[in-house]
């Protein structure tokens, strides 16, 4: 079974105005309510290319309950932590001339609702995977990836992590199976700009030194670097398509891997399909479908 974890999920509230000024009255052209968060994104994703998943995290309030609505309908199965105050955080993305975001705070997580999180970890055994990604708030505390890959450690689980920066650096020596920084999130762990595929490979080998066993690199419209425990490194350009929307690309192929591996025990299929799901939500209003991956990977 493949478990994520998102600690701070949202309702996306999306709305389209066009010529939207500031300080006045603007009115929505489009508007759509949708459940929000990395880990929430890789769930609905694994459900539409036929892979169970079980999505773990913090609710709170009626929004915490619609999220889960909303997950439910889109058929994943939900085991969140309901924390007794504030409100799962609505996060408002505005798209006109400018796209604009406005992103809520989340409830009020305590010590005990940790510990709740970690609980449900107990049930992962051997062949389980664990999906940590997305920001930590600032109610818990730094360490909270560590936390979780402690907790499952020794059992055989496979750990992914899709973080920025510290929460990703801390979680190398704990040696996660894969990592998927995008090529703008390793340059900043590095110092560096990347911009090409030539260019990322070295930095993605520093990663596999510090202790991830796989680096995965999603680089939008440049495609994307696989390195692989195996020690296959590969490379691959992305496909051809006009970007619709970016968010949840990342998610998506980070569902594409998990799929993509499960089906072929193969890093080149996994690689392949991780582009393709992730080109398939970019190039779509909403996130990658069976039939969209396939399309692309047969093109």
């Amino acid at each position: 079974m493949i478990y994520t974890v998102t600690f701070n999920p949202s309702l996306d509230y999306v709305v389209r105005v066009d010529g939207m000024r500031l300080g006045a009255i603007n009115r929505t052209t489009y508007e759509k309510i949708l459940p929000g968060g990395k880990g929430v994104n890789v769930s609905i994703v694994l459900g539409n290319l036929g892979h169970a998943s079980r999505a773990l995290g913090f609710v709170a309030g009626f929004t915490g309950a619609e999220l889960c609505r909303l997950c439910a309908a889109a058929g994943v199965d939900c085991d969140f932590i309901h924390v007794a105050e504030g409100m799962t955080r609505v996060n408002v993305k505005v798209k006109s001339a400018e796209e604009t975001e406005l992103n809520g705070q989340g409830p009020t997580i305590t010590p005990a609702d940790v510990e709740a999180l970690l609980s449900r970890l107990d049930a992962l055994g051997a062949g389980d995977t664990l999906v940590v990604s997305g920001s930590v708030p600032a109610c818990l505390p730094p360490d909270m990836y560590e936390r979780l890959m402690r907790r499952v450690a020794g059992r055989g689980v496979r750990v992914v992590v899709d973080a920025e920066r510290d929460l990703l650096t801390r979680a190398l020596p704990l040696h996660p199976f894969l990592v998927k920084p995008n090529n703008h999130e390793l340059g900043d762990i590095f110092g560096v700009t990347l911009s090409r595929r030539d260019e990322v490979v070295p930095y993605a080998w520093r990663l596999q030194e510090l202790g991830a066993a796989n680096v995965l690199v999603s680089m939008a419209g440049e495609g994307g670097v696989l390195v692989a425990e195996t020690g296959e490194v590969l490379e691959h350009p992305a496909a051809r398509g006009t970007v619709v929307n970016s968010v949840g690309a990342g998610d998506s192929a980070v569902a594409g891997f998990l799929a993509g591996l499960a089906e072929t025990g193969s890093y080149e299929a996994a690689f392949r399909m991780a582009l393709a799901t992730g080109s398939a939500s970019a190039f779509s209003e909403g996130l990658a479908t069976r039939a969209e991956v396939e399309a692309l990977l047969a093109s």
